[in-house]
């Protein structure tokens, strides 16, 4: 995020812990809470397949 690239988190669900897919959702908003100095949300959790996603974009420019 401070070199000004694109974040993908994920949380991979095994076996049947897709059945706590609330959780994983829980679990990737605190991370961006955790990182919103630094980046803001740009797709909110999503579940493609057996994996949950959420893209970050850093909030300033890259300093060079």
């Amino acid at each position: 995020l401070k070199d000004g690239f694109k974040v993908k988190a994920y949380v991979h669900f095994v076996g049947r812990t897709i059945v706590y897919k609330e959780r994983g959702e829980i679990m990737l908003l605190k991370f961006a809470q955790a990182l919103e100095d630094l980046a803001k949300v740009e797709e909110m959790p999503r579940l493609e397949g057996k994996r949950m996603f959420l893209m970050l974009t850093p909030k300033a420019s890259p300093k060079k």
